[in-house]
């Protein structure tokens, strides 16, 4: 088994209800929670991160393909949903639309739907995850 150790992601948060600071490698951002959870909306929520990271990968991915290819696709839009069924299973579903402003052939819409769906994130949402989590105090 590879294991590959990714981002190393850092979150703090202290008095101020639901303000998170994130920092990774080459920066830090807020995430919140909306005002009508509490927070003051100060930054995305974490499930809008989660939708972010997949926006950012699929449009990444398909970017490079398109560019690979030489094909004149000059922008991607993509809009993600996050349904979540709360019931015995706890089923999520993320619906994920692709939009090209530009018209495209059936041949590069089948092969780009192919591509998005292998980028890197959406295999990870795909797969088994398994969090590893552990506490450690200051003593």
């Amino acid at each position: 088994m590879e294991i590959n150790p990714q981002s190393n992601v850092k979150g703090s948060i202290g008095l101020d209800k639901y303000l998170c600071k994130i920092n990774w490698e080459a920066g830090s951002f807020l995430m919140d929670e909306p005002v009508s959870f509490g927070g003051k909306d100060k930054g995305p929520d974490p499930y809008s991160t989660l939708l972010a990271a997949l926006a950012g990968c699929t449009l990444s991915t398909l970017r490079m393909y398109i560019d690979r290819k030489e094909w004149d696709i000059p922008a991607i839009e993509v809009n993600l949903d996050l349904y979540i069924d709360k019931s015995a299973e706890f089923t999520s579903t993320l619906k994920r639309s692709i939009y090209f402003p530009t018209s495209i052939s059936e041949e590069q819409k089948e092969r780009l739907l192919m591509i998005a769906n292998k980028c890197p994130v959406s295999k990870i949402l795909e797969n088994k995850i398994i969090i590893n989590t552990d506490i450690k105090n200051g003593n």
